[in-house]
């Protein structure tokens, strides 16, 4: 008996350290295809109305998306579908506001002092968030080793406009506050654009142009057709 025991106990340690062996791989991470990309940008409006003063710090831009790489054979290019967020923000160094003039049912919105509406007004911004769906095409030297290529691309994005508001920073009764007034602004509602990006590895440099105006035509301040740019670096974690 105490032979037959013996065997049990070592069956049941050794069955119990390929258990603890094993356990470590059951909770590894999954290998998840494609890659995530950041785009850390500043923007600039072309045509600007009067009055959009805007900051250079304060006008950035944060772009989140998920590709699906989709190699064309053996070569050594690829077409990069996709879907992420852009998030937008332009900063007023006049401290100005926009505003809906309008008295009839269509919407026109100007840029007004901040001061018309808030006291000790500190700062103004205007954000706008878009979904949006990258489309490319880019060529790596290395496909086989991405974290050392040299890579570039090009291609389009296609957004919609999901969230928009005027953030406002003022002091009142000496107490520091911040309004925020979301509406659509006469914004464009669905944009669209053209990018590309160059770099190695897991940097890039990229630049975008929106090819549709920031502002509807006739809602925008000044009947503007303003157009805007972004340009910055990208971290892909492949």
């Amino acid at each position: 008996m105490s032979r037959s025991l013996a065997v049990l106990l070592t069956l049941f340690v050794i069955s119990f350290n390929l258990y603890s062996q094993e356990k470590p791989r059951k909770a590894a991470r999954p290998n998840i295809p494609g890659s995530f990309m950041i785009d850390l940008g500043f923007n600039q409006g072309l045509r600007k109305p009067l009055n959009f003063n805007q900051g250079f710090w304060g006008s950035r831009t944060v772009n989140l998306y998920y590709q699906y790489p989709i190699r064309m054979g053996r070569s050594h290019f690829s077409f990069n579908p996709g879907i992420g967020a852009s998030l937008e923000r332009w900063l007023f160094t006049n401290k100005y506001v926009l505003a809906d003039t309008s008295e009839n049912s269509t919407e026109e919105f100007l840029l007004l002092p901040g001061s018309n509406f808030f006291s000790g007004i500190k700062k103004s911004m205007l954000a706008t968030n878009y979904v949006e769906i990258p489309l490319e095409f880019r060529f790596d030297t290395a496909p086989e080793d991405l974290g050392r290529s040299f890579n570039v691309a090009i291609g389009g994005r296609i957004g919609y406009l999901f969230d928009s508001k005027m953030k406002v920073k003022y002091k009142e009764d000496g107490e520091t506050k911040i309004s925020k007034d979301k509406q659509n602004f006469g914004l464009t509602q669905i944009r669209y654009g053209v990018y590309t990006r160059i770099g190695v590895g897991s940097f890039n440099i990229f630049g975008f142009y929106n090819l549709t105006p920031l502002f509807e035509k006739g809602k925008g301040p000044d009947q503007t057709t303003m157009n805007n740019y972004t340009i910055g670096i990208s971290i892909n974690g492949f």
